[in-house]
């Protein structure tokens, strides 16, 4: 059945600053409010925004955030780990760009990190709960990222076995996240083991299609790798229960392509934009998402390298209302309609009637 898709929402990590009303829950509850926005996606890295340890452990907790932020009449509309998820899985060869997302006490020691980052991720599934949510947001981490072009040539059984340790590091974590009712979408992003079609397709087979596994659509990431992110709905639709509204465009010239020829974002081929500036045919993508009957909230993710947060904040929540598509419970032709027996379909058919 087709759904509504809910919204307008917005996530808060992009937005933090030190400076008010970007610096405290209450002040960003206020802005987004006053801006149009129904609902936050929360960073549970923010500690300014949750204490994720507290919310995992006391429900009561739980209630009285929860209670902050619908007073400013907004919803939580789901929690992201993205920073923590990353480093479930890190190769070597990006300790200590990745270091920078954990804790001083966790810097220096991939073991202790991990571990930190695992437990982090459990503590999520139970704050979810206890907020009354039952999707999650996150990143698959990447073993095999530094491989992604084949050269030199990768050996065989590398890729599988690169899915199997993913997969074993991230299925206590389903498992906590199943008993506590809450599914976890990956975001399907450049950088991480799952970041098309095949290598979400890849997870799934290694966590023996565990039900928890679900997906975060952003149509941007796939503008950047040229992947028709329209068909991606058609093939994984009913993974889809998480989605960021964010543009890209990807203009390559005679010097640069996908690659980027290591540019900053204002000088790559492919670079993100504020959603209605780039190439996404937002248009499509709601419709389709709506058609299939997605149960998600739109989420606008503010990652522009033109356009100043502030107005893209500004833009975000009309520019989603306007997309939304209130799913027909009713067929257009109804009026044409007539009532309907047995005999009456099979005269229309031209068969003998009783």
């Amino acid at each position: 059945m087709m759904k509504t898709i809910k919204g307008p929402a917005v996530f808060l990590a992009q937005f933090m600053d030190d400076k008010a009303p970007f610096n405290s829950l209450d002040g960003l509850c206020k802005w987004a409010s006053e801006l149009g926005y129904k609902g936050i996606q929360i960073p549970t890295w923010e500690t300014r925004l949750i204490n994720l340890k507290q919310a995992a452990e006391s429900e009561t907790y739980c209630q009285e955030l929860k209670g902050k932020v619908e007073s400013y009449g907004l919803q939580i509309t789901e929690l992201s780990t993205h920073l923590q998820g990353q480093l479930v899985a890190v190769h070597p060869a990006y300790d200590l760009m990745f270091d920078n997302f954990a804790p001083d006490d966790y810097k220096n020691n991939p073991k202790a990190r991990t571990e930190w980052a695992v437990n982090q991720l459990k503590y999520a599934a139970k704050a979810s709960r206890f907020l009354g949510l039952d999707v999650h947001g996150t990143f698959s981490g990447s073993l095999l990222w530094h491989t992604a072009h084949p050269w030199p040539q990768r050996p065989d059984g590398l890729v599988e076995m690169g899915f199997e340790e993913l997969a074993k590091r991230w299925m206590p974590i389903l498992n906590e996240f199943d008993e506590n009712g809450v599914d976890v979408c990956y975001e399907i992003h450049p950088g991480e083991d799952l970041h098309d079609g095949d290598t979400f397709e890849r997870f799934l087979d290694a966590t023996h299609n565990h039900k928890r596994v679900n997906i975060l659509y952003d149509p941007s990431h796939f503008v950047l790798q040229q992947l028709d992110y329209i068909e991606y709905i058609d093939h994984y639709h009913e993974y889809i229960k998480m989605f960021h509204v964010k543009d890209a465009e990807f203009n390559p010239t005679g010097k640069k392509g996908m690659f980027g020829g290591y540019n900053d974002w204002r000088d790559r081929a492919g670079r993100y934009r504020h959603p209605g500036d780039g190439q996404v045919d937002f248009q499509t993508v709601f419709s389709k998402l709506t058609e299939y009957g997605c149960d998600v909230w739109a989420v606008l993710e503010w990652e522009c390298c033109i356009k100043s947060p502030e107005q893209g904040a500004r833009e975000g929540a009309p520019f989603i209302a306007k997309n939304i598509i209130e799913a027909t419970q009713k067929r257009f032709d109804d009026f044409a309609g007539s009532e309907i027996d047995e005999n009456r379909l099979k005269k229309i058919l031209g068969l003998k009637t009783d």
